[in-house]
């Protein structure tokens, strides 16, 4: 059984976006490379020819992966209504004195440098249908971390 890919509306975007940069800019930037590439003659020892083939194969694999995973995709608009922590809610938590905010989101679309995360993930899942005021306990490698909900957008 296929595995569901949710993805927000703006992360749906993002991804038609990059698969529109990579079908339009990097397909033609790899085809003058392996052009470019012929031009040094004998392809068996030819380290530029063998480089820009392997890009290309990576460009048509990541077009393939993004084109399924649009296909595939299912879009979760946050439901503004409920006052729980969903996919699409930006949540302020405080934790150890200090404050972060999260945007729960699809994983393939996830960005934790970014504030960005996987509602599969260990943060996402403790924090999925929570209110505002309620705490969380998320165990890492290092022991425990406590979050407490300070606001749900």
């Amino acid at each position: 059984m296929q595995k569901k890919i949710i993805l927000t509306k703006e992360g749906l975007e993002k991804l038609k976006a990059e698969l529109k940069k990579l079908k339009e800019e990097t397909r033609h930037e790899v085809a003058i490379r392996i052009k470019e590439a012929k031009e040094f003659g004998d392809l068996s020892e030819n380290s530029e020819y063998e480089a820009a083939k392997n890009q290309q194969a990576f460009t048509e694999g990541k077009i393939a992966e993004l084109e399924f995973i649009i296909k595939s995709a299912i879009i979760k608009e946050k439901n503004s209504n409920t006052g729980s922590v969903d996919i699409g809610s930006t949540v302020h938590v405080e934790v150890e004195g200090g404050a972060e905010r999260f945007k729960i989101v699809g994983a393939h679309e996830a960005d934790p440098v970014n504030g960005m995360i996987s509602y599969e993930s260990p943060i996402g899942k403790a924090l999925i249908g929570k209110k505002t005021g309620e705490e969380i306990e998320v165990t890492v490698p290092a022991g425990v971390i406590r979050y407490r909900i300070t606001n749900i957008e």
